[in-house]
Formats: structure tokens, sequence, C-alpha cells
């Protein structure tokens, strides 16, 4: 797998950022952002999974040495912590930092907007069933199809710890249709008809990697013996583009921002949004479809869905039962089961 191209050279020349975004669909830049910075979202981050047990080692080094045996994200075991991770103010903060806006600035030729809704990922060794599919981010996104997605690994991520790969210039395939899959999200493409080939590179910690949310990407599954990989995703657009009141709440959406900010020490990046004029769009839920071909830009799509109204009540009740909650997945994967095995 060849390595990404670096865009350092040209991050202050607005016109070649756009030429090159345009043809490959993505930006990869040593060193955009402070180390230091970094490195405090990381261990904010893994004092937190040592609070819930998840790892064998401690401070200073921290080297997310874990001998669980891993949860998948969005399950009931993993909430808890993606729920403290969310309200970790140098988490929200990094997504603001400026070496990353000068260069959005002038990719957008307008203000740069920061999308409120932030995530982080946990990638445990041994999980390769469910390492993130190659998939594009428009579908969960929505709005602007100019909109991008930094991924920002949290410390040195080497490939083996599970790093990201992208298939540069798959942004012009337009958005294509989805397939199930294990790994977050729950979807993917299928990208056999897709020319190109895919590029990955090792990552210092301060490295940044830009997509358009038309870029096929997937992460690569970490390999390491003990070892696990965290990272963040933050989202970006020009002012001016709409985009959906999704992205204005937080992940998981299990709390209101008010309780994400508490014990904040600064107002800056709280509300930020609430005072720009910000254009919404509606989310098309019909997006998400499980058919072969591409459905073309913006175009809206219908996905077939049949599962018997008396199964999903038995469903939702029986999760209800064991405080889970029934995924698309779990009822796709039942509708998929009654349509081969009708009558």
């Amino acid at each position: 797998m060849k390595p990404f191209l670096k865009s350092n050279a040209i991050s202050n020349d607005a016109a070649k950022l756009r030429r090159r975004a345009k043809r490959d669909g993505y930006l990869f830049f040593r060193g955009l952002l402070s180390e230091k910075a970094v490195l405090r979202v990381r261990r904010d981050f893994a004092g937190i999974l040592q609070g819930h047990g998840w790892l064998d080692d401690a401070p200073p080094t921290f080297d997310l040495v874990s001998s669980s045996e891993g949860f998948i994200e969005g399950s009931k075991e993993s909430l808890p912590v993606f729920c403290e991770f969310q309200r970790m103010e140098s988490f929200h903060s990094l997504g603001h930092s400026s070496a990353i806006i000068r260069v959005l600035d002038k990719l957008f030729g307008e203000q740069t907007f920061v999308h409120p809704q932030k995530i982080g990922r946990i990638s445990f060794p041994g999980k390769s069933n469910f390492t993130t599919p190659a998939h594009q981010d428009f579908v969960h996104i929505q709005g602007t199809e100019d909109c991008w997605t930094a991924w920002i690994p949290l410390g040195d991520c080497p490939r083996k710890l599970g790093g990201l790969a992208v298939l540069p210039g798959s942004q012009e395939s337009g958005l294509l249709n989805l397939r199930r899959a294990l790994g977050p999200g729950s979807v993917g493409v299928d990208v056999s008809t897709v020319d190109g080939e895919w590029r990955s590179s090792n990552f210092h910690a301060g490295d940044v990697l830009f997509f358009n949310s038309l870029t096929i990407h997937k992460a690569l599954p970490n390999t390491t013996k003990n070892r696990i990989r965290l990272s963040v995703d933050y989202r970006y657009q020009g002012l001016s583009q709409p985009l959906t009141e999704k992205q204005l709440i937080p992940h998981f959406n299990l709390f209101p921002w008010d309780v994400v900010y508490e014990g904040w020490k600064s107002r800056k990046h709280q509300y930020y949004w609430r005072t720009l004029p910000l254009t919404i769009a509606p989310f098309n839920d019909n997006l998400y479809r499980f058919k072969d071909g591409i459905a073309g830009k913006g175009k809206k799509v219908e996905r077939g869905f049949h599962l018997p109204a008396d199964l999903s009540k038995k469903l939702t009740e029986h999760c209800k039962e064991r405080n889970q909650t029934p995924s698309r997945l779990v009822r796709d994967l039942l509708s998929d089961y009654l349509e081969k095995n009708q009558g």
C-alpha cells in the first residue's frame, strides 16, 4: 500500500489545496498539530479507560496495553466510557485548533464551521471482524457533500496499530449503495467497481488526515498483540453550506450539551454555533439502502424494509427487558432472513 501524498508544502496555497482536494479527495499533513495538545487528549482518554479497567498499564507511560477482550462501539458495555469521553474539554478543544482552521479556511474559501458533534474511536487488538469497513461518511452526516472529516490518531499509530486508509479519487464515484457490516456505523460500500489504489501511512502524534464526505475510506485492523488505538473524528464545512441538525447534538445523543459542559474551564467552545447563520437541511433516512448499484450525488434513494410489525414489537420488547436497543443491523438481518424463508 502506497503512503499518503503529503500536503504540507502547499498548506498556504489555496488554489493548489483545492486542486489536490478535488483530484484526490483527501489531504494529509505531517505534524500539523502540536504533539503536546494531542497527547493531552490521549492522557485524558486513557485515564477514563483505566478507570473502567480497560488498561493494564498506568500513567505516565500509557502505552495503552490491554488484556481486555474488547467492546464494540455503541454496545451497552462501551457507552459509559464514550459518555465520559464526550464530556472531555480537551477532546472538543482539539477540534478547534487554529492550525486546522487555517488550512480549511483556504480549502473552503470562507469561514470554516466546526461541527459540534465530535467522535472518539477505540480499536482493540484482535477484533478484525469489527474493524470499520470501507465506507463513505456522507450517508451519516448529509447536508453538504463538501463536508470534510479530520481523522487524528491520539499518539503514534503505525499501520499495525490500526490506522486509516483512503481510496484516492473515489469521491468522484458519487454516493454508493450500502452493504451491511459489523464495524462502527454498521454499514459499508462495495468497492469492487471503483478504480484506484488504497493509500495509508504510519501516523505520528500531530499528523492529520482530511477527507471529503464522499471519499471511500476504511480502518486498518489492529494486529498488535495487546495495544489499544485511540483516535478522533472531527467534521468541518464552509459556514454558508447546509448541514443537518443531527450534527448539532452530542455523539450517541445520550445527554444534552449542558451535561457535556459541566466542569469546563472555558466557555469559548460552548454553544458557539447558536449565534451563527446556519442553513439547516433535512436528514434523509432513505439514503440507507442495501441494493447493488450507485446512487447519483444527492439523489434520494429508497431502502426496502420488510420486518413485520409483530416481529418488530417482539424484538423491541426482548431488547427492552435486557436494557438494549434493537440496532438497524439486527433488524435488517432479521428482515433478510424472513425474505429468504417466507412460506
